[in-house]
């Protein structure tokens, strides 16, 4: 992008100065509308939702046999909601702001077979594949028991195919552990600020794992382009995938179970809110969909990310989306949120999502770090830098009250507020790098 051009776009965007001067900022949504109005431009709906639901139940059996940690669950992978008082009120001291309402966190960074939000979109698309091509030669039905997945016949089956995939790493893991599962020849390819912990677990399940000095979108087309050469290659598309985002987006539904079961109450008297660290943009953009879809305008879903990263804002912001990265601009793209150190955010959630999400947000790597020292001194609780994104959220909502008073959150309604933090990964991540991790806390 030409000087010329930076100017104009900061001239007509004054947030995007900031944005390269890499400051901390909050941006609330003028675009945002009913999930009535903004529902259409997604283009799916609740019956999309259903039928992966029913998919996912359809593979409880097979992922109980070959999982034994999903068999407490029935073979559904899903995560716990933990309250964090001591973590809330560390957060209130730290950002010197009263945060009505109670702070929860979402602990998908403990999600079985791969630890972290991946485990949802990653296992999903690899399972749905696996359906279509075991329906499609005949060897399997949909009334069947997909325990018979699990077996030496399918495993050989599955051989005669490849999966492919461009990754930072989380999804890398979900997809690469799944498909080898199965039986598939799999090659996640990983750009360079993948952690090296991740490259090794995969390959310690029989994954071919690619490495380049670039990044993520460097990655992401070589992979593409492996797939292409390929007629039994599938390529996993992390930025244009429906079928990922849909494989989120059966999260909304489970939690409003849970929060059934917590007597958690969400209606216009007792709003929501969700914060997601948001890297491209298909795992916090699927769950938002699923959350919005549960429990309607009653729900405010924000997106975090680095500083050093913020594609989705400035996509959205500018309204270029996938038409320009933050490279555009002389933003490095290098942070220690691994997950989210992404240039160029996803053309379709950008503009499928960008009517139903409240805000977005930037955040940097020293402060991910000190959250999580704190977070791990108050609750005991570790995970990976970029989980933390969200964990500034319930602050930045209490400062803006403009905000508060454009969406009419009154005081009283704040005060039944339920702010639930979505902890995107970590529960894998091997105890001398998280020493690694709580070390560089400045708590």
């Amino acid at each position: 992008m030409k000087n010329t051009e930076i100017q104009t776009l900061m001239t007509d965007f004054p947030l995007v100065k900031k944005l390269i001067d890499l400051e901390e900022v909050t941006w609330f949504n003028p675009k945002a509308t009913t999930l009535k109005e903004g529902l259409p431009y997604v283009g799916l709906n609740h019956d999309n939702v259903k039928d992966a639901e029913q998919r996912l139940e359809r593979f409880a059996p097979y992922l109980c046999q070959a999982f034994p940690e999903t068999q407490a669950t029935n073979g559904i992978i899903e995560s716990d909601v933990v309250a964090i008082p001591a973590m809330q009120t560390t957060l209130e001291q730290r950002y010197g702001v009263d945060i009505a309402g109670k702070i929860l966190l979402k602990k998908d960074s403990h999600l079985p077979i791969s630890g972290s939000i991946k485990a949802r979109g990653g296992i999903y698309e690899v399972l749905t594949h696996a359906e279509k091509l075991a329906l499609e030669a005949g060897l399997l039905q949909e009334s069947d028991d997909y325990g018979k997945l699990f077996s030496d016949e399918f495993r050989q089956f599955f051989s005669q195919y490849s999966i492919a995939v461009g990754s930072t790493g989380n999804l890398g893991m979900s997809i690469g552990i799944m498909s080898a599962k199965l039986g598939f020849s799999v090659s996640v390819h990983m750009s360079a600020d993948a952690r090296e912990w991740k490259k090794q677990k995969l390959r310690s399940h029989g994954v071919n794992v690619v490495e380049y000095e670039q990044d993520y979108g460097v990655a992401v087309a070589q992979g593409r382009k492996e797939a292409e050469s390929d007629p039994n290659c599938f390529f996993i598309d992390d930025e244009n995938s429906q079928t990922l985002f849909l494989g989120y987006s059966v999260a909304g539904s489970r939690l409003k179970k849970q929060f059934e079961q917590m007597n958690i109450v969400v209606d216009e008297q007792h709003p929501l809110f969700v914060y997601l660290p948001c890297g491209v943009g298909g795992g916090p953009g699927g769950v938002a969909f699923g959350l919005k879809l549960a429990f309607g305008d009653h729900v405010h879903c924000l997106f975090a990310e680095p500083t050093h990263s913020p594609c989705m804002l400035l996509g959205v912001h500018t309204g270029l989306h996938d038409n320009i990265a933050v490279q555009d601009l002389g933003i490095d793209n290098v942070t220690a949120a691994d997950g989210l150190a992404v240039g160029r955010a996803s053309g379709f959630v950008g503009r499928a999502m960008e009517r139903l999400l409240d805000g977005y947000y930037t955040i940097s790597d020293q402060e991910m770090y000190d959250l999580l020292g704190l977070l791990n001194r108050d609750e005991a609780i570790q995970l990976e830098p970029s989980a933390l994104a969200g964990m500034a959220g319930p602050s930045r909502v209490e400062q803006d009250a403009e905000y508060l008073a454009d969406k009419q959150l009154t005081a009283e309604k704040m005060k039944n507020a339920t702010h639930l933090v979505w902890a995107t990964g970590g529960g894998m991540v091997p105890a001398e790098e998280m020493a690694k991790y709580l070390a560089t806390a400045k708590i």
